[in-house]
């Protein structure tokens, strides 16, 4: 099938390399000449597994990439809009892009096409979408919602091999094209209304949300009484009503989805006269988990002005250079503030980081180098590299011999006897 995907973040890229990978011709389109530019030499702006393996096969043959809009939309059979759609300061979703790329799709559709809403977007802008292209083309096109659930570090995996697809339309005709689309996947499909499917990819990021803060507030618990939040997290996971995914205590969530869409199911419900209690709970237990971490630090450390302390991690989570709502970034403003000297290191997401404190941290060159002369280390990110580390090493080259474990990938018993003064998360 020809295929168009506006946008070439994430989830465009993401679905525009896996779409070329399962044999439909595929023009990614950007405004951002830069970054179409770097796609066309084989540059990815992101950092996304699979990725570039997919932009190297298929780049130039089945996959490519403009700025231009009209000509691919007049070729596709489908149009995917994948634009970003960032929060606003109170909480709701921002759709200038989405509101643009329909106006501009408008312009340009000549003859039927499906018109796909992949970004994620609030219940009735299907209708929205629908009525901008309505302004400026008369003829026949129908509207489906196609929300994504790619997670951040396994994107193509999540796209070919999906736990569900979920399409909402209510054209027999754009059923079945999608249909077509998506029949060398094996997953079950989910046909429904377009305001279900807007809803479902909400409803499913902030009920894992809500675990994650959950467990997280068990943690905090087992920390006051003396329990381990493993054990606690085993043992409740072995009830298959419940799963032990996303039951792992940390210092909380973070990126481009989870915050955005706890904040936007919060909005869409507070505009529509219902208050979603459990969702406010969720956000604020989130929002003062990463100062359990500093005060964890200062228990071990004392007042922490003027000491050096080690931060591993920084982007939100492993696998990905993202580093939007993520934990480290609000602890890192804590401990400046506070007037620490902090040292940095990730293996991807330096850079970002980089341009938000330029000169306010020290970035190091890996982990030893990180911690060397450090007061304490401060595990952020658990990263495959990080849960390799040679301990004694870093027991070495460390000034004062404190670890804060904020997602309990170390064994404390083994640090212990290795004479680290260890504190993790609800152990």
């Amino acid at each position: 099938m020809e295929i168009c995907v506006v946008g070439t973040g994430y989830v465009g890229l993401s679905c525009g390399v896996c779409f070329a990978k399962l044999g439909n011709r595929v023009t990614c389109v950007d405004i951002d000449e830069n970054k179409i530019e770097m796609l066309k030499q084989g540059e990815v702006p992101i950092y996304e597994p699979e990725v570039k393996e997919l932009l190297d096969m298929h780049s130039g043959k089945n996959l490519f990439f403009t700025t231009g809009l009209v000509e691919p939309v007049k070729k596709s059979n489908v149009v995917f809009i994948a634009v970003g759609t960032p929060s606003s300061e109170d909480g709701s979703v921002n759709l200038e892009y989405v509101k643009a790329a329909a106006a501009d799709i408008g312009k340009a559709i000549d003859g039927y096409k499906v018109i796909v809403n992949k970004s994620t977007v609030p219940v009735g802008t299907g209708e929205i979408v629908e009525s901008i292209i309505s302004k400026h083309y008369k003829g026949e096109f129908d509207i489906v919602s196609n929300p994504e659930f790619l997670r951040e570090g396994t994107a193509v995996s999540d796209f070919l091999k999906p736990d569900r697809i979920v399409i909402g339309c209510s054209s027999k005709r754009a059923m079945n094209i999608m249909k077509r689309l998506y029949s060398t996947i094996k997953a079950p499909i989910l046909f429904t209304d377009i305001k279900s499917a807007e809803l479902i990819k909400y409803a499913s990021n902030a009920f894992l949300a809500t675990k994650i803060s959950f467990i997280n507030e068990i943690a905090n618990l087992c920390d006051i009484v003396g329990g381990n939040i493993n054990s606690v997290a085993d043992g409740m996971g072995l009830d298959k009503r419940i799963g032990r995914e996303f039951l792992n205590a940390g210092i909380g969530f973070g990126g481009s989805c989870f915050p955005k869409d706890v904040k936007a199911l919060i909005s869409i419900a507070r505009e529509n006269g219902f208050d979603f209690r459990i969702l406010r709970a969720v956000e604020s237990v989130n929002s003062e988990q990463h100062l359990r971490a500093v005060e964890k630090l200062q228990d071990l450390v004392g007042p922490v002005n003027g000491k050096k302390i080690a931060l591993l991690g920084l982007a939100f989570k492993p696998n990905t250079d993202d580093t939007r709502e993520a934990p480290s970034i609000r602890i890192i403003e804590q401990l400046i503030s506070m007037g620490a000297v902090v040292s940095v290191y990730d293996p991807k997401a330096m850079g970002a980081v980089q341009a938000i404190f330029e000169n306010k941290l020290q970035f190091a060159e890996n982990a030893y180098k990180c911690a060397s002369g450090s007061d304490a280390l401060m595990l952020i990110t658990e990263w495959e590299e990080f849960k390799k580390l040679d301990l004694r090493k870093i027991r070495n080259v460390i000034n004062k011999p404190n670890i804060i474990d904020g997602r309990n990938i170390y064994s404390r018993e083994r640090l212990e006897m290795m004479g680290f003064n260890y504190r993790g998360v609800g152990r």
